[in-house]
Order: C-alpha cells, then structure tokens, then sequence
C-alpha cells in the first residue's frame, strides 16, 4: 500500500490535500482519451499527471492496468470521470450555442476545455483556482506551447474567500448570461460556503444563465468506507476521499435554487451511463449512489 496523501485542504498546489484529486481526474481522462470507445478526448491530461510528483507512476492508458477495467479505481471510476467529463462538455458547449459568453469554471483544477473545445467566437473562460493549482497548470501548458481556442483568464482565489470580487476584477461582466460549471467541487466546502456560493451565482447571473454542479446525497458517506472504490483509492494511490470531503448535512441547493426561479434538473450519472451505452451502472456498496448532477436554467426576462 502506498503511503496515504497528506490530507491538508489547505495545499497550494497538486502534490497533497484536495489538489492531488484534481491529478486523479486528469490521469482517468488521460485513461479515457485512448480508450477505442472514448467519450471524451483530453490530449492534455497525461501530461499533468506525469508531470506531478504525487502522480508519476499512476497509468495513463489502459494497458499499464493490469487487472484493467476490472480495477475499481482506473476501471469503473476513471470511466465515471470520462462520462462526467462529456456530459459537463456538452452542457457547456450546449450553453454558449444558446447565447452565453462567459464561462466561469469553479474549482478549475487541471480542467484543459479553454484548449481542447471548440468555443464560439468571443468567448472567454475564467478559471477559479487556488494559485498553486493554476500556477501548475500554466507551467505544464506552457511547456507544450498549448494555445487556448478561447480568451482564458485565471483568477487565482480560495472560494472560501471573496470570489465574486476577484471574478469582477478580471472582468466579468454580471449583466451578460454566463455558464457556471461546479464540477467535483462541492463536497469539499463546508455547507455554508456551498450555499453562499449557489446565492452568489443566482444574484450575479442575468436571465440566460446556465449552472452545473455535482452534489452526494449520502446521510452518511461513512457507510460506503469498505465500497471498492474508496478502498482501491486509498489503497493504490493514497488518496483518502472520504477525509477530504465535508461530511456535515448538505444544503438543498438544487431546492434553493428553484425557489430563486430557476428550472431544474436532478440526474443520476447513470442516466448518462444508459444514454451512451458505456460508463458505470449501479452496483452493491457503490461509492457513487448518492452522487447527482444538477443542471439549472435562469430564465430570460
């Protein structure tokens, strides 16, 4: 067993805490990229992952899997990272089609969309981030003369802290309809901050706006600490989730959100699962029952 990741939320960067889950992330796209049934294509991705110290050895293509699919951890949820990543693609994509400009990607992590989507003329993608993270980002894309195919702006911020400031001083303009993307990110806030930011989103979005987020619905995540995924997690690459993530009562923020008068749709990723014909099915113990994700429409005035 691999000794386990320092659990400090508070890390900078990508080599501990909750920054380290964001090389998980990219080493399962990286995984699903050279899959023969992709659903989504990330060529950025294994380069993060080698370039991290926290994740050199971790596989990036399917072959480097020994018991391959059949691993808890670079099988079933690597391909439920892929299909997340799809869906949360076409959102996205399906948002700026409909007349959204800006895009505001909370918890950006290693996230590579202003690179590899392709985003309709005068876009801009602002990417909230501690600094650490985003300062990784940079050095890795940098270092492969990536070009983003939209304007990028980083906003190096903690989302505990005055976001919403620091996302005005960038520039972005409250009274044009934004896509707001919440992706893996808040269960690791404390239900207050979670709250402030779903208010937050609500009184800086004009009609037209659009949000996607990821919740867990669990009463109680402890119950599923012996499911194969949190074990595999822990046991191959040392990452703990359930220290990571805030166990307190969640807020009903798909709830609080339609009573601000937007619409909203509550998905299982199994749903999506079906839809496709590929990715993870339910199963006993399973670590992702609880997990939903949220897609909610601002009405135009």
């Amino acid at each position: 067993m691999v000794g386990t990741v320092r659990q400090d939320p508070g890390t900078g960067g990508v080599d501990g805490g909750v920054g380290v889950t964001a090389l998980l992330v990219a080493a399962a796209r990286a995984l699903e990229t050279h899959r023969d049934d992709s659903l989504a294509r990330d060529e950025y991705a294994e380069h993060f992952v080698r370039a991290a110290s926290a994740s050199a050895g971790w596989p990036v293509r399917m072959r480097q899997v020994p018991d391959g699919d059949a691993n808890p951890l670079w099988g079933r949820f690597a391909r439920y990272f892929g299909l997340r990543t799809r869906v949360l693609d076409d959102f996205l994509l399906r948002s700026v089609r409909a007349g959204a400009r800006q895009v505001v990607l909370f918890g950006a992590g290693l996230d590579s969309r202003a690179y590899r989507l392709d985003w309709p003329e005068g876009c801009v993608l602002f990417e909230l981030d501690r600094e650490g993270v985003l300062g990784f980002k940079h050095e890795v894309l940098g270092g492969l003369s990536a070009l983003p195919r939209a304007r990028r702006v980083p906003v190096p911020v903690d989302l505990g802290g005055d976001w919403a400031g620091a996302l005005a001083d960038a520039g972005f303009d409250a009274t044009a309809p934004t896509a707001w993307l919440a992706e893996g990110l808040l269960f690791y806030l404390p239900p207050a901050a979670e709250t402030a930011l779903i208010e937050a989103v609500d009184r800086l979005s004009t009609g037209g706006s659009a949000l996607a987020f990821e919740v867990k619905l669990e009463p109680d995540l402890l119950e599923y600490r012996d499911s194969p995924l949190y074990v595999a997690t822990r046991e191959q690459i040392g990452i703990d989730l359930l220290d990571l993530f805030d166990r307190r009562e969640r807020p009903d923020s798909a709830g609080n959100l339609a009573g601000r008068g937007w619409s909203t749709s509550v998905r299982t990723p199994f749903d999506f699962s079906r839809s496709h014909g590929r990715g993870p099915l339910p199963e006993q113990n399973d670590a992702l029952a609880g997990n939903r994700w949220v897609f909610a429409d601002k009405p135009a005035l």
